[in-house]
Order: structure tokens, then C-alpha cells, then sequence
């Protein structure tokens, strides 16, 4: 059962501001107060390739808007991994999963994205202050020194306001970035929470050989163990009738986690700081069963894309804002050259990337 904050959250739950719990009708909200360290088992050279999700080259993938690597192309091999942006690049469009893994095509930094980056960062790093002083003023006053580190860390990101010499238009975004980390305190108390983890790293190897990784924003683990994985959106909650497909990030993530502790999370928690909303799901063991089939699906349809070329485009309204129009078909496009060997596609071969509901 999908449910939105103020149905579910009972009075006195830890990190939840007491003026906007309401008492719900679904189950007992989870007491997920992290106060001890949870060992994953990450490395350092894990957590430098997570944000790519996927491989497909001798090392990784820039993230999708960043800039490519100097120096000599990299030898290109089939990818050997999935991350929830990843399967739901290919379950929107399985050339723009091509464009992405296999080409690497370069795309454009986007004021939306980079924003999301940056009030991520903002968050993260004001869990190392003292509980007593994450406030919403420290908070605001966190974003002009995360954006000199963004920046510093990418420099592509300067041509986002490249043609805004006064520096209006900049001073806008940073100021809407600071409404959304501002609004984060109507939604949860920083002052309750001391979280497990944060943008955590994770990956496991299911019995197929499929590698899952990806990184989890925040995890809160309760005295009693209970775990809650919760992830920060800056846009907008979903209207109802899309909030299984908003959800397929968390079990994914629900499903690593499974796969490497051996506990299902009692809570998935999706934090929108652009409506204000917070949507939580309580999974059961069946829920991830039913996941790890699906991705089992969606790997072989890679798979067999991979090895036949077959990366067929699936023209959407999303297509507006996509960077590789010149390279697509739909657009009157050529894609690149074919870097990996092929074989004959098998007769009858299934749509693409139209995975179904769970």
C-alpha cells in the first residue's frame, strides 16, 4: 500500500515535526531513529563508480551530463551491471539506455538536475553537524559553499549560466535551492534523526550473476533493527495512479539491501521537497520477488540488445528533453557506430523496454 505522509505518520515518530503528524489508518508507523553505524561493507573505489550504476567500458561511465574523460577512448565491453536510472533509462527508451551505457554520448548539464545535486549535498553534510544546530538558517547557509564544491568537482557545470552575466538568473536558482532545503524541515526533524548511512553505496550479485548497485541517500536503522531506506526528490510527488513507477527506485534499493543483509526494510521513503509531500511504502518479502524477476526480464532484454544491436527507440513526450535528438532515428537522426560485435537477432524478439507493471 502507497501511502502520503499525512495518512500515515502517527504523533511522537521520530524525526516527524509534531504539527504535521496526523493519526492514519494504515499500519504502525516504523520507529526508524538511526543510532548505530550499519556496516555494508563499501569501499572507497566502490562509492568513486557508484554513480554511474552501470558499466559498459574498461572503466566508468561519466554521469550522464558530465563531461568526457581526457585521454584515449576506453575499450568498450557489455555492460556487466543495472541501477534503478539505468533499468528506467531502458524501460523509457531502449536507445536512450544505448546512448548512455554503450556510447557514453556527452549531455548537456541541466539547472534542474544540478539543483537536485546540490540541495542532496546540502543535506548530506548537515547530518555532520551537532544535532542542535541543524537548522533551517545553517541549512540555507550551507548552499553557496556546496555549489563552489559542485562546480569545483565539474567545471562543464559553468556553462549553465554562462549567458547570465549579471548573475540574475543564478541567484534565482540558488535561492529556489534554498526554498527546498528550507521546506525539508516541514517534513522531517534533523535534530531526531542520526541516519545509519548517508548516499550509501550499495551493490549486490544475485544468483542469476546480475550485479544490482546504486546509491541510497539515507538509511535509518531503529534500536529494534527495523530499517527505513529514504531517498530526497526535488520535484513534485506523483499523482496517484504513478506512484508504483515513482516507487520501483525504492525496492530496488529494497531488494540490494535484502540481498546483502538478509532483513526486508520496514519502510520506503520518498521525501518531495517540491510539493512538500512525503509517500512511504511498506514492503513485504513478495514485493522484492516480484522486483528481482521483473529486473531478471529487463536484463535479458539488455542482454539481447547487446548483442544484436537491436536498440529501438521509444518515442515518448520525454523526447522533447532529450540531448541525443541528432543521434535518433525518431529525429531523423544516425546513431553512432556499433562498438561491440554482433550477432542475428532471434525471430519473434519481444517490444522493448515495455516491462509491465509488477
Amino acid at each position: 500500500m502507497v501511502c502520503v505522509r499525512r495518512e500515515v505518520f502517527l504523533p511522537g515518530t521520530p524525526g516527524v515535526p509534531a504539527a504535521v503528524a496526523r493519526t492514519g489508518t494504515g499500519t504502525a508507523p516504523c520507529q526508524c531513529r538511526a543510532v548505530r553505524s550499519w556496516d555494508m561493507e563499501t569501499s572507497t573505489e566502490d562509492a568513486s563508480r557508484a554513480h554511474t550504476g552501470d558499466t559498459a567500458a574498461a572503466a566508468p561511465a561519466p554521469e550522464p551530463g558530465a563531461a568526457p574523460a581526457a585521454g584515449p577512448p576506453l575499450a568498450v565491453v557489455p555492460p556487466d551491471s543495472l541501477s534503478p536510472s539505468r533499468a528506467g533509462d531502458f524501460m523509457q527508451c531502449p536507445l536512450l539506455y544505448r546512448f548512455r551505457v554503450i556510447d557514453r554520448l556527452p549531455e548537456k548539464p541541466s539547472e534542474a538536475a544540478t539543483r537536485g545535486t546540490l540541495v542532496h549535498a546540502v543535506l548530506e553534510r548537515l547530518f555532520d553537524m551537532p544535532a542542535g544546530e541543524r537548522t533551517a538558517p545553517r541549512a540555507r547557509s550551507l548552499v553557496p559553499a556546496q555549489w563552489d564544491r559542485l562546480r569545483a568537482s565539474r567545471p562543464e557545470l559553468a556553462e549553465l549560466f554562462a549567458d547570465d552575466p549579471d548573475g540574475e538568473r543564478l541567484a534565482r536558482w540558488l535561492a529556489e535551492a534554498e526554498r527546498l532545503v528550507e521546506r525539508w524541515f516541514t517534513l522531517e526533524d534533523p535534530t531526531r534523526l542520526e541516519p545509519a548511512e548517508r548516499e550509501l553505496f550499495v551493490e549486490a550479485e544475485l544468483d542469476s550473476g546480475l550485479k544490482l548497485r546504486g546509491i541510497i541517500d539515507r538509511v535509518d536503522v531503529a534500536p529494534t533493527g527495523e530499517v527505513r531506506i529514504v531517498d530526497y526528490k526535488t520535484g513534485k510527488a506523483p499523482r496517484p495512479e504513478y506512484a508504483e513507477g515513482a516507487l520501483f527506485q525504492m525496492k530496488f534499493y529494497a531488494l540490494v539491501v535484502w540481498r546483502l543483509k538478509g532483513v526486508v526494510p520496514r519502510r520506503l521513503q520518498l521525501v518531495y521537497l517540491g510539493s512538500g509531500d512525503v509517500v512511504t511504502y511498506d514492503p513485504v518479502l513478495a514485493d522484492l520477488e516480484r522486483v528481482e524477476r521483473k529486473l531478471h526480464a529487463l536484463w535479458e532484454a539488455i542482454r539481447r540488445a547487446t548483442e544484436t544491436g537491436d536498440w529501438r527507440p521509444r518515442p515518448t513526450k520525454l523526447c522533447n528533453w532529450c540531448d541525443h535528438q541528432a543521434h535518433c532515428p525518431e529525429f531523423g537522426g544516425t546513431p553512432p557506430p556499433y562498438p561491440l560485435p554482433l550477432r542475428a537477432a532471434p525471430t519473434g524478439a519481444g517490444a522493448q523496454g515495455r516491462m509491465g507493471p509488477d
